[in-house]
C-alpha cells in the first residue's frame, strides 16, 4: 500500500474529509467467507466478529457470511430463521433438494448479521468429484491423507455452487469476499465456472511464512532468496500452498493486514496486495472516563486471589506493589516471542535483585498445549486458600460480637478475653495449613510432554522456579481461560483488564490482535516491529512508549540485541510509579478510537469497490485505482511526558514526593484527553471510491 510521509499534527481539521461514494448497496449483494464464521479458530474470528456491525450498518440486509457448520455453534452463537432475500432463498432450498444440508440464521453478535452454514458431512461423498473440479480449474491435487484440505475443498465447492446458484437468480452485481486459503478454493472455482461477482481475496498470514518462522528461518533477511515451491514440498504443504497462490492470483483484489505481510506476499504468493486492510476492534467507551481504571483493579484483585492460593507458604512478597505480565495466543515458541520474553524474564529477574527492588513480576504464560489434567498442588493452592478465608471469616464474626458486647457495656476488650485457647488453636493450624516443602509450580497442568515441552525446558535452563529469592516469577496456563475454570475463573477480556502488562515479542505476527485488544482496554503492552499492529502504531503515533505501547526491534537487531532492548522495556515499566501507571493507562486507553472499524473499516469499503470496478467496468469506475494514502496524520506526543526520554520515568523503583509532584503540574488528564479527542475524531483521509455509471 502506498503511503505518504506522516507529519506530526495537533489537529485534523484541515485534512480533506473522505466522502463515500453513494453505492447503491440496495442494488448489490455481499458475501463474506471464512472458515471462522461463527468458529473461532484463531485471530480471523475476532476481525469477522468484530467488524460484522459496521458492515452491516453499510450494506443492511443486502450481507450474507459464509461458513462451515458445526452443531455445537450452531446451538450457542446462531438463531436460525427464513432468508428474506428471494435469490438466497432459492439458493439455499435447491442446495438442500440435492442433498446438502444448509442452514441460514443470524448470527448472535453486534450487527446480526445473515449467516449461511454448510454441513460439511452430509456432502462428503462429493469428494472425488470434486477433487476433479478443482484440478480442472488450476491443476492442484489433493493428497488422500490431508483431511483438513478434503474438508477445505468440500467448503469451497458448496461455496462455490451456492454463489453459481445466487448470481444466477439475482438480477444485480455481487461481492464475494474470501479470507485465508481455507476459503480459497471457493474462489477458484468461482472464477473458472466465470461468475459474475467481485471478488476479493485477504490473506491474514501466508501459510509457508508461518512454516518457515517456525522452523527459526531467517525469514525476512531471507525473503527474496527462497524458493517457496522447494520449500513448501519439503514441509508437506505444497498441495495447500498452491491453493493460497491460485486464489491470490484469480482474485479481482488482493488485499493483506499489514506492510509488514504485504512484503512478504509479494515474494511467497508472487503478487503485490492491492490495498493494506488494517484490523480493528469494535470499540465501547465507558461514560464515565475513569471505569476502565475501576474494572482494571476489580479484576486485579482476582488475580491476586489466585497467585495467593498459587503461592501459598512462599507469600513473602507485597501483592501492592506486584505487577502483573502475560502473554497469550498460539503456542508458537519462536513465533510468539515466547523464547525471547523467557531469557528477558531472566536478566529482569537479576537486575530486580541486585537493585534489591521490592517490586516483583508475576509473569502468566495462556498458551493452549496439550494436558493431562490441572496439577494436584495447584488445585491444593487454592483449597488452602479458600480454607484461610473461610477460617479467617469466621474468626472475625466471632471477634466482631464479642467487641461489640463489650463496647456497649462500657469496656475496652481485653485481647486476652477475646482470643480464647481455641481460637488461638485454630490459628495454629491455619498457620501450619501454609507450610510446604516444595516450591511453587510454575505450571497449573500436567502437560502431556512436559520434557521437552519449549517453555518448560527454557524455565529449567534458566533456573526460574519460582524460588523465594527470585523478582520473577512464571506460571504457565497450558489453557484458554474460562470463567468457569476452578483455577482461575475469569474470561481473557476480565484477565486482561487485571493485568499490568501484555508482553507480545513475536517474530511472526502479521497483525497481532491481543496487543490490539489491550490497548482498548486501556493496557500498556509490548509488541515488535515485525508485527502489523506494531508498524501501524509506529506510523501513526509519535511517542508510542508514552502511550503505553513499547515497540521491540526485532528486524534490524541481533536476537540478544532485542532481548536486552525487552529487558530495558520490562525493567523500566517496574520503576514506575502508581501514579505514573495510572497516567499510562489513560493514555493508552485514549489510541482506542485509532483502532476502530469505524475508521480503519474503510479499507475493506475501498477493497470491495474496486472489486466492483475491476468485475464490471460497464458498471463501474474508480478514480484513482489505487489504495487511499495515508498522509499528513501522527498522534502526537502527550503535552505532560518530559521532553527528553532520560528523565521520563523514575530513576529509583520508588518515586520521591518531588518527582510524584512534578508530574502531578504538568498532567491534566482532562485536557489532555480534549486535546486527543481532536486529534483521532478523522485520522484518515482516504481517496474516493467508485462511481456507478448512469
Amino acid at each position: 500500500m502506498h503511503r505518504g510521509r506522516s507529519l506530526s499534527v495537533t489537529s485534523l481539521g484541515g485534512l480533506p474529509q473522505w466522502e463515500l461514494p453513494q453505492l447503491p448497496v440496495e442494488e448489490l449483494l455481499l458475501f463474506e467467507v471464512s472458515w471462522e464464521v461463527t468458529n473461532k479458530v484463531g485471530g480471523i474470528y475476532t476481525v469477522i466478529q468484530t467488524k460484522a456491525k459496521t458492515t452491516a450498518d453499510e450494506w443492511g440486509e443486502n450481507y450474507f457470511l459464509i461458513g462451515p457448520y458445526f452443531e455445537h455453534n450452531m446451538k450457542t452463537q446462531v438463531e436460525a430463521c427464513e432468508p428474506l432475500n428471494e435469490a438466497v432463498r432459492g439458493a439455499v432450498e435447491t442446495m438442500n433438494k440435492h442433498g446438502c444440508q444448509v442452514r441460514f440464521g443470524r448470527w448472535l453478535v453486534e450487527g446480526s448479521p445473515c449467516v449461511v452454514l454448510f454441513d460439511l458431512g452430509s456432502s462428503a461423498w462429493n469428494l472425488d468429484r470434486w477433487r476433479g473440479d478443482l484440478w480442472e480449474a488450476c491443476g492442484v491435487g489433493l493428497p488422500q491423507h490431508d483431511a483438513e484440505a478434503g474438508d477445505v475443498l468440500i467448503f469451497g465447492s458448496l461455496t462455490a455452487w451456492f454463489l453459481q446458484e445466487v448470481t444466477e437468480r439475482a438480477a444485480r452485481p455481487v461481492v464475494a469476499h474470501f479470507h485465508e486459503w481455507q476459503a480459497g478454493a471457493g474462489l477458484v472455482l468461482c472464477r473458472a465456472r466465470r461468475l459474475r461477482l467481485g471478488s476479493v481475496f485477504t490473506t491474514h498470514a501466508t501459510l509457508l511464512g508461518r512454516h518457515l518462522c517456525a522452523a527459526s528461518a531467517d525469514f525476512y533477511n531471507r525473503l527474496r532468496q527462497f524458493d517457496v515451491d522447494k520449500e513448501a514440498g519439503e514441509r508437506q504443504i505444497y498441495h495447500r500452498y498452491c491453493i493460497e497462490r491460485a486464489s491470490v492470483h484469480c482474485a479481482h483484489v488482493f488485499t493483506t493486514v499489514s506492510d509488514i505481510t504485504a512484503t512478504e506476499a509479494e515474494h511467497i504468493l508472487k503478487r503485490k496486495p492491492d490495498v493494506v486492510t488494517p484490523n480493528g476492534l469494535s470499540v465501547k467507551r465507558f461514560s464515565a472516563v475513569h471505569e476502565f481504571q475501576n474494572l482494571h483493579a476489580m479484576y486485579k484483585a482476582r488475580i491476586q486471589d489466585f497467585v495467593r492460593g498459587h503461592f501459598y507458604g512462599h507469600l513473602d512478597f507485597d501483592l501492592e506493589k506486584t505487577l502483573f505480565l502475560f502473554i497469550a495466543g498460539r503456542y508458537e515458541f519462536s513465533n510468539k516471542g515466547a523464547d525471547i520474553l523467557l531469557e528477558s524474564l531472566s536478566r529482569l529477574n537479576f537486575l530486580l535483585k541486585l537493585h534489591k527492588s521490592n517490586v516483583t513480576v508475576v509473569v502468566f504464560f495462556i498458551m493452549p498445549a496439550k494436558t493431562n489434567n490441572f496439577n494436584v498442588e495447584t488445585l491444593r493452592g487454592q483449597a488452602v486458600r479458600k480454607q484461610l478465608w473461610d477460617t479467617a471469616h469466621t474468626m472475625k464474626e466471632k471477634f466482631g460480637k464479642k467487641l461489640y458486647d463489650a463496647l456497649l457495656r462500657g469496656e475496652i476488650p481485653d485481647m486476652e478475653t477475646i482470643l480464647d485457647r481455641d481460637d488461638l488453636t485454630i490459628m495454629k493450624r491455619a498457620i501450619f495449613s501454609t507450610q510446604r516443602q516444595s516450591l511453587p509450580p510454575v505450571t497449573t497442568h500436567n502437560m502431556m510432554d512436559d520434557a521437552s515441552d519449549p517453555i518448560l525446558s527454557t524455565i529449567r535452563r534458566l533456573g526460574l522456579f519460582n524460588h523465594r529469592a527470585d523478582r520473577v516469577k512464571v506460571i504457565l496456563h497450558p489453557e484458554f481461560l474460562s470463567s468457569t475454570s476452578p483455577l482461575l475463573p475469569m474470561d481473557y477480556e476480565e484477565f486482561v483488564r487485571g493485568c499490568h502488562l501484555g508482553v507480545f515479542p513475536s517474530y511472526y505476527e502479521p497483525w497481532g490482535y491481543t496487543p490490539a485488544e489491550c490497548t482498548v482496554m486501556g493496557i500498556p503492552s509490548v509488541t515488535t516491529n515485525l508485527s502489523g499492529f506494531g508498524c501501524f502504531i509506529q506510523e501513526h503515533v509519535a511517542d508510542p512508549a508514552a502511550y503505553g505501547i513499547y515497540i521491540v526491534d526485532r528486524r534490524f537487531r541481533s536476537p540478544d540485541e532485542s532481548c536486552n532492548q525487552l529487558t530495558q522495556f520490562l525493567y523500566g515499566f517496574c520503576k514506575q510509579s502508581k501514579r505514573q501507571r495510572i497516567m499510562q493507562r489513560n493514555r493508552t486507553e485514549r489510541l482506542s478510537d485509532l483502532l476502530h472499524w469505524r475508521h480503519l473499516g474503510r479499507y475493506y469499503q475501498h477493497a470491495r469497490y474496486l472489486a466492483l470496478s475491476r468485475a464490471f467496468p460497464e458498471q463501474f469506475q474508480m478514480e484513482p485505482t489505487s489504495p487511499p494514502a495515508m498522509e499528513g496524520f501522527k498522534f502526537p506526543r502527550p503535552p505532560s511526558v518530559p521532553p527528553s526520554p532520560s528523565v521520563s520515568q523514575a530513576s529509583s523503583p520508588v518515586s520521591s514526593e518531588a518527582e510524584e509532584e512534578d508530574e502531578e503540574e504538568r498532567y491534566n488528564e482532562e485536557e489532555e484527553a480534549e486535546r486527543d479527542r481532536v486529534n483521532i475524531r478523522s485520522p484518515f483521509p482516504p481517496s474516493n471510491g467508485p462511481r456507478r455509471k448512469k
